[in-house]
């Protein structure tokens, strides 16, 4: 996994932050963080598009992002669990997968 990759993943660390964030926050702190947290995922995105297809950055971006966010539901803001939700979660993230395998790196611009 190049550089370029972990900036997605790093994006889409941040983009489960902030989409939790716009349901829960409610203090000028916690706004705070859910806009730094939207500026470092979109901070991420672009600088991995420079380098990678936009189109394959973006479907990996908010895969990436919608599995996390529904996990950290489930697991800390007691959304249901429903083992049908993890075997798409698990189809989803294949997918992902395989488009980071297919995709070829664009060289230095």
């Amino acid at each position: 996994m190049t550089i370029h990759w972990l900036k997605v993943v790093a994006g889409a660390f941040f983009e489960v932050f902030w989409v939790i964030g716009l349901s829960y926050a409610d203090s000028l702190l916690t706004w705070s963080g859910t806009i730094i947290a939207i500026f470092l995922s979109f901070l991420f995105l672009i600088l991995a598009a420079k380098h990678l297809p936009v189109g394959t950055v973006y479907a990996v971006f908010a895969g990436l992002g919608t599995a996390g966010t529904v996990i950290v539901d489930m697991v800390f803001f007691g959304e249901p669990f429903q083992l049908l939700k993890l075997v798409f979660i698990a189809v989803l993230v294949t997918g992902i997968i395989g488009l980071k395998f297919v995709t070829e790196e664009r060289g230095e611009t």
